[in-house]
């Protein structure tokens, strides 16, 4: 018996989209970009996150890469051995350290892998994977997670690094980062303070194997930072294009039946009244410093709402790979601060949910250590900043989000590196209810209105994302 032609009919397989592989630096503030950016290409392409470890991976990695939406898997490289780093390596070669002793794991992964890899991108300190992707045949991309002038001066230092003997600290003159308003060699990234130090050499390794990228992928914008986007888009010998694709920024959760006690509190406070203190997942201050904050904000008489982690004495970035410390840090705040600050200020331990703290009401000002991440959500969410940078390239952020775009203020660090308590309160006031700080306020909406017009349909971010795409599908 013959067949009928709609029994003989076979359904075509629906062909896979083409598969990118992402190698995150360790750190939350690495891998939360990264993962924005993959999901404003899903389902154009599927990806996989491929993370190093050096030890059991966190809980919040673990809870946050369970959560990422159908089409982006991810997987744990077998943890490597970094014990024998000296005892007080930077995170930067810790970091480093952890890429570079992976690769092996990350070549089996991309062997073994079956699906259509059409590029492999790696994040600022991932160059070392770079020569894998190019043996096995994949194209190699950089997803620079921080700001276009910081971009911009690792593509400089390389010639800086020749012209300047000296510390840079010890430059009497600012450096003049391509497109970039001038910045004194103190306020560079902190690797760049020591350059005998590893993580100072592993930081200009990377930057000269920047030129074996076939692109670089920013999280920036042109109304955030104009100048240093229209030096970087300047075609160069030797300089792979780049890509200004930000603000990529969590959007927060969704609604929650049992919304958290911080929230509530700010649901009853006066619209833009409340300053939000949280100096991010990495950022600890040491006691004495904690203390002066403590005065300045009962000093100020304004209403705050402050993240606190256990204070640090010997480092600025003491929980970037874990955020525990003191089970109760509350504990160690001055005696009576409490009791003094109730009602107008509410106190949380360790963590709260910054996103949805900048995008609520009362939220009318936000004290940040300038990380980049925390600095484009309060962009996206129109916040003025006090900026108070801790480590990394946060004091570069802080001059150019003071100096250049003036949407924020910097509070004076006296002799001994302290920010004292009548300066902060000083500081406070005038962001809340002075006149600079209705002009940064002013300033700050034009940003946010820019901000949804760079990411909208027609948007330059947009377009510069779907360039990336189109490379992507032409050669797979």
């Amino acid at each position: 018996m013959e067949s009928s032609p709609a029994a003989a009919q076979t359904t075509a397989p629906t062909p896979q989209p083409p598969h990118i592989v992402i190698l995150p630096s360790p750190g939350m503030g690495h891998l939360i970009p990264l993962t924005e950016f993959a999901k404003r290409l899903v389902p154009r392409f599927s990806f996989t996150f491929a993370v190093p470890t050096a030890g059991p991976p966190s809980s919040s990695q673990c809870s946050f890469l369970t959560s990422l939406p159908a089409g982006i898997d991810s997987v744990f490289l077998p943890s490597v051995d970094v014990s024998d780093a000296p005892s007080d390596a930077r995170i930067e070669t810790l970091m480093s350290l952890m890429v570079a002793r992976s690769l092996s794991s990350l070549r089996q992964l991309l062997s073994a892998d079956r699906r259509r890899v059409a590029a492999l991108v790696v994040d600022l300190f991932g160059t070392d994977a770079i020569d894998v992707a190019v043996e096995l045949g994949v194209r190699p991309y950089i997803f620079y997670p921080s700001t276009a002038m910081a971009l911009s001066l690792f593509l400089y230092l390389e010639k800086l690094d020749a012209t300047v003997s000296s510390e840079y600290y010890e430059m009497e003159e600012p450096v003049q980062i391509p497109g970039c308003v001038p910045v004194q060699g103190r306020d560079l990234l902190d690797p760049a303070q020591d350059r005998k130090n590893d993580a100072y050499k592993w930081v200009l390794h990377h930057c000269k194997r920047y030129k074996l990228a076939e692109g670089i992928i920013v999280n920036s914008f042109e109304a955030v930072e104009g100048g240093a986007i229209k030096a970087l888009l300047q075609p160069e010998p030797g300089k792979p294009p780049v890509y200004p694709v930000g603000p990529l920024v969590q959007t927060g959760c969704a609604e929650q039946a049992d919304r958290p006690e911080c929230l509530k509190w700010l649901d009853g406070q006066p619209r833009g009244s409340v300053l939000f203190v949280n100096f991010g997942s990495g950022g600890t201050l040491s006691s004495e410093q904690q203390n002066e904050l403590a005065h300045g904000l009962a000093r100020s008489q304004q209403r705050f709402l402050w993240v606190v982690r256990s204070p640090n004495d010997a480092v600025a970035n003491a929980t970037y790979f874990s955020v525990d410390g003191e089970a109760d840090p509350l504990r160690l705040l001055p005696e009576g601060f409490l009791d003094q600050t109730a009602g107008r200020g509410l106190v949380v331990p360790k963590w709260a949910p910054q996103i949805e703290v900048l995008s609520h009401g009362s939220t009318g000002g936000f004290l940040t250590h300038c990380g980049w991440n925390s600095v484009l959500e309060s962009v996206v969410h129109g916040v003025p900043m006090i900026t108070w940078p801790l480590y990394a390239e946060q004091k570069m952020n802080a001059v150019m989000l003071t100096e250049d775009l003036r949407v924020g203020l910097r509070p004076t660090v006296n002799k001994d590196g302290i920010v004292r308590g009548d300066e902060i309160a000083s500081v406070v006031r005038e962001l809340v209810q002075g006149e600079q700080g209705k002009r940064i306020r002013t300033r700050m909406e034009e940003l946010k209105a820019a901000a949804s017009v760079a990411l909208s349909e027609d948007g330059s971010s947009t377009k510069a994302l779907n360039e990336i795409a189109r490379k992507w599908e032409s050669k797979v």
